[in-house]
This record gives structure tokens, C-alpha cells and sequence, in this order.
């Protein structure tokens, strides 16, 4: 932003002064080319300077001759309004007229350079022109020189100076305060990732170290019997392959949530009918839910399949999820419902349960993993806490949307939204 800065000033600078350089220019061009045809012996001021310039003073007892009456034509009130000064020299360099508002005290310019920056007693600075002037006969006559006061440009470029002064440090802090704001909100999901990864590196270790202390409990215990029935020995088995297969469980829910958002996973994408997955979800969960003395039904409210493109195994194991948890978190004389039909091309999927429903406080935390509303109960039912967190994985990337709607007392609603199959895809 400095760089910046001064580069901007430099440019207005070098504007300023080539614009005035222009303007220089042009006043001494025009008088050069009115006054030049008219001049006729060396060192004497014409009548058609006056006419050019009224009000022109003639220096060392100069004559000053009437102005002769031709077409209108002079720049005095450009002269005068903007701080012009002009001067007619001779070839020996000796003032002979002037007009305009004369600086004091200005030091002799050399005439032969045409551009000068010339400073005055009084401390101010000129710039000035000087431009050559011939007779009718081609002999030198001497100069005419234009100047004009820098005292606005400086002032100009003064209050650009302060302006840039004052505005950038401003400017900086603006933007280290941006930078800061923008950066806490950039990092913002850094920061929460990262204690996502904490809290998912602690519940794992959780997880992991509760059926190892069971099982290293059970060995040191059956270790330190001298003698075991085959009864106690089969007990034991049965307890080290329970927390076995809870361990396999759980390490696979973990490298299937990891593939998955990795991308890792590839997805074997075909037409999938979620007719036929709903009759074979409430077909094969039918025992389970007998067990549980739920009633598990499913309802299709369309005519016609409704078909997605997707991993149909992935598919399976996304409501499977659902309709397992629905029915671990129903009480028993319950019902479970499937329920299916399209809305405006997508594919509407639910879940529905009798059950004792989720507080509103752990409804934006359901699909975290590990997350469990009940701790004591899941763990009875055996559940790991990674149900819904795959769930919701598996939605994310068939690019469909999962929903909860729960209130306590009144069961709870899980629902998946899944784009249609195109009609051109087969």
C-alpha cells in the first residue's frame, strides 16, 4: 500500500506538471505565432504586442506604441486571472516590456533554455517558457518568455501529501483489522475441525478401551482360576467374542466413516428401485422388531418406482441405520414406518417412530460421531454412537439431505432427500 501511495503521487505529480508545461505552451505558442509576422527591427516592441497583451509595460523608458485596430483578438484575462507573467527580452538579455502580475525579486533567467524553474526573492517558485522570436526578415529579435506561480501546484500536491499521510496509516489499520476479522472467520472451521478431531480421537480411545478392559478383565480372571468347568470356559468365550465382534464392528463403522470422507470409497453407482429397498428393509428387520414387540410397516405413496442413481449397499446401509435406531429407541407396543413418494424430483425417503423423541438441545448433535443421547441405553443396546454419523456420510455423497424432526414425548422423524434418477441414464 506505501509502494502503492507513492507510485499514486508520483503520477499526479508528473500530471500536474506536464499540464502545466502544456499550458506554458500554449500561451507562449499563441503569442508567438500573433506577434512573429508583425515584428519588424530588433528589440522594438510592436503595436500588435499591446493589442495581444493590453496593459503591457514597456521597461527602460521603452515606447510603448498605440495597439493598431485589428480583429479581437487577445489572451490579457487568461493572463490575469491565472498568474501568468510575461516578458519580452532582447537578444543581449535586456528587459524591454512585461504584462501580467510580475514576481518580485526573480533572479535573470538564461533566455536560451527554453523550460526554467526559477524562485523568487519572496520564496515562492516560477516555472517558465522561453520561446524565440525572429523578425519579418528572419533576423533574431530576442525572446518572449510565459511564467506562472507553482505556489497552487504545490499546494495541491501538499494536500495530496497529507492526504496520503494521514489515509494511509488509517488505510492500515482498516486493513489489519479486516485481516484479523477475516482470518478468525476463515480458521473459525480450522479450529472446530480440529476439536472435532480431539473429540473423535478421545471417543475412540473411549470406545476402543471399554470392551479391551472387559476382555483383559475376563482373561485375568480366568487366568487366576485353577480350574474351570467347561460351562465357565464357554461363558468366558462367549463374553471375549461378544466384545470381539463389538471391536470389529467398531473398527470397520470407523474405516468406513474415514474412506467415505476421504473419497476414498468408490462408489459402484447404478439405477437403484427404493421400492424394492424399502419391501427388503421392513422384510429383514421384520424379526427384529418382532423381538422387540414393535409393529415395523412401510407406506408407498406413489404408483410408480421411484429410482435413484447410487450405491445400492451404501443405499442399504444409510436406512438400515435409521431403521435400526428407530427401532432400539422405541419402546416396546410402538410402530416403526417406512415412508416413500416424490416431491418436485426428489425422492422423499422417512423413517417415523414411536418413541420417546429427541430434546431439541441434541438434535444439531445426533450425527457427530459417537454422540448418544441416552449413554446408558446405547450401550445396552450395544450401539457404538457411529449410526447416524454414516448415515449422514452416505447421504452427503449421494448428494441428498438428511433431516430429523423430533419432539419428546412424540417420537421422532428421520428424513432423506434424494435427487431422481435421470430419465436419458440407464
Amino acid at each position: 500500500m506505501a509502494v502503492c501511495g507513492i507510485g499514486f503521487y508520483q503520477l499526479i505529480a508528473q500530471e500536474q506538471w506536464q499540464s502545466l508545461n502544456r499550458k506554458l505552451a500554449t500561451i507562449a505558442g499563441t503569442l508567438h505565432d500573433g506577434i512573429e509576422p508583425a515584428l519588424s527591427e530588433p528589440g522594438k516592441v510592436e503595436p500588435i504586442m499591446d493589442h495581444f497583451l493590453p496593459g503591457l509595460v514597456c521597461i527602460n523608458h521603452t515606447p510603448c506604441p498605440e495597439p493598431v485596430a485589428i480583429a479581437e483578438r487577445h489572451i490579457a484575462g487568461v493572463v490575469h486571472q491565472q498568474d501568468y507573467y510575461i516578458r519580452f527580452i532582447d537578444p543581449a538579455g535586456n528587459l524591454l516590456a512585461t504584462a501580467g502580475r510580475q514576481p518580485v525579486g526573480l533572479p535573470t533567467p538564461i533566455a536560451s533554455v527554453s523550460h526554467q524553474t526559477l524562485k523568487a526573492a519572496d520564496g515562492n517558485s516560477y516555472r517558465q517558457i522561453s520561446v524565440f522570436l525572429k523578425t519579418q526578415t528572419q533576423i533574431p529579435w530576442g525572446y518572449i518568455q510565459v511564467g506562472q506561480s507553482l505556489a497552487a501546484y504545490e499546494t495541491y500536491l501538499a494536500g495530496i501529501r497529507w492526504t496520503l499521510m494521514l489515509g494511509l496509516p488509517v488505510a492500515m489499520l482498516l486493513v489489519a483489522g479486516a485481516s484479523w476479522w477475516l482470518s478468525g472467520i476463515a480458521m473459525r472451521p480450522v479450529y472446530q475441525s480440529y476439536q472435532q478431531i480431539q473429540q473423535f480421537t478421545a471417543d475412540a480411545a473411549h470406545e476402543l478401551r471399554t470392551p479391551l478392559a472387559a476382555i483383559r478383565s475376563t482373561v485375568e480372571f480366568t487366568l487366576d482360576e485353577p480350574e474351570l468347568s467347561d460351562t465357565e470356559v464357554r461363558s468366558t468365550l462367549r463374553l471375549i467374542e461378544r466384545q470381539n465382534h463389538r471391536l470389529s464392528n467398531l473398527v470397520q463403522d470407523l474405516l468406513l466413516l474415514s474412506r467415505i470422507g476421504l473419497h476414498t470409497h468408490p462408489l459402484n453407482l447404478r439405477a437403484c428401485s427404493l421400492n424394492t429397498l424399502v419391501e427388503d428393509l421392513v422384510e429383514e428387520f421384520s424379526a427384529l422388531a418382532i423381538a422387540a414387540d414393535l409393529v415395523l410397516k412401510s407406506n408407498l405413496q406413489t404408483a410408480q418406482s421411484l429410482t435413484v442413481l447410487g450405491d445400492e449397499e451404501q443405499l442399504y446401509r444409510l436406512f438400515a441405520n435409521l431403521v435400526t435406531n428407530a427401532i432400539q429407541y422405541t419402546p416396546a407396543g410402538g410402530t416403526v414406518t417406512l415412508h416413500l413418494h416424490q416431491e418436485e424430483g426428489t425422492a422423499v425417503l422417512a423413517v417415523q417412530d414411536t418413541g420417546s423423541g429427541i430434546p431439541l438441545s441434541d438434535q444439531s448433535r445426533i450425527f457427530d460421531r459417537f454422540y448418544r443421547v441416552n449413554q446408558d441405553r446405547a450401550r445396552h443396546t450395544g450401539g457404538s454412537g457411529l449410526g447416524l454419523a454414516i448415515a449422514q456420510a452416505i447421504a452427503q455423497s449421494h448428494q441428498a439431505i438428511i433431516q430429523v424432526q423430533s419432539a419428546l414425548g412424540q417420537g421422532s422423524t428421520f428424513t432423506v432427500r434424494l435427487p431422481l434418477k435421470p430419465s436419458r441414464i440407464v
